[in-house]
């Protein structure tokens, strides 16, 4: 398993870090096997599997069985379990005690953090505790109703802002930072300012790393994101393979 010192050392020019998500025990065991370098318990799971039209109704709890069922499946990624919309940044407190739970009862290796100027002093926090921080900054989903759903850091001031941000989340002890739908040109320009790798999707090749959502990946979505790629067709062998069953049961060659 790369320990988290191990991805914070990772940068430009060593071998591309992999990420991707994983929210049950099978999927994050093939993925584990395949030699992905962290798995992301992602708040994505609310879209991806739990039929919300959002990530902003998915709970604690949820991410907390997610998470373990993905820890028992994984024997050599880093875990990183995503802290879900208000689990952080109303109380310093309840942050700490929610992240807390996530790695000492789910099993994570780390958290991830969507991040802002609220979370540079809670990540520095929970550094200092033990609880490895993983930095997320561009498009952050759980605040789509206050910024959209759309390519973020396109002007000089919201360019600098994200610079900036990165910058203070390195220096409150976050180990990595993943950079979400922003120019490339910006993503290559955060990756040289800091020395903690940076893990890019929809922002471009010049990142330490890529991540995807594993549903899009593996073709199981019923729509992607533009920056996203599908890398296989699971829902069509699915379909596929439901109908084969009904039409043996129906034509009485099965069983």
């Amino acid at each position: 398993m790369p320990t988290v010192q191990e991805i914070r050392r990772a940068s430009a020019g060593d071998e591309p870090l992999t990420m991707l998500t994983a929210y049950d025990a099978p999927t994050a065991s093939i993925v584990d096997a395949a030699g992905i370098d962290v798995i992301l318990v992602g708040d994505s799971v609310g879209n991806a599997m739990l039929g919300y039209d959002s990530t902003l109704p998915v709970t604690l709890e949820e991410i907390e069985s997610h998470t373990g069922a993905v820890v028992r499946a994984t024997e050599d990624a880093l875990v990183v379990a995503d802290m879900p919309f208000l689990s952080y940044g109303t109380t310093e407190g309840e942050g700490i005690e929610n992240a807390g739970r996530l790695v000492k009862e789910a099993g994570a290796n780390a958290v991830k953090l969507e991040s802002g100027p609220h979370t540079v002093d809670l990540t520095e926090r929970l550094v200092q505790l033990g609880i490895p921080v993983m930095a997320h900054l561009g498009l952050t989903p759980q605040r789509r109703n206050q910024m959209g759903y759309v390519r973020q850091g396109t002007t000089d001031a919201a360019a600098a802002e994200i610079r900036d941000l990165a910058r203070r989340h390195e220096a409150a002890g976050a180990f990595s930072l993943v950079l979400e739908h922003v120019p490339a040109d910006l993503a290559a320009d955060v990756t040289a300012d800091l020395d903690i790798p940076v893990i890019g999707i929809g922002a471009g090749p010049e990142t330490d790393g890529q991540v995807l959502v594993v549903t899009d990946v593996i073709g199981l979505s019923d729509s992607s994101p533009p920056f996203a790629e599908q890398f296989g067709d699971v829902r069509g062998e699915m379909e596929a393979a439901v109908d084969a069953f009904r039409e043996a049961v129906e034509d009485g060659d099965f069983p």
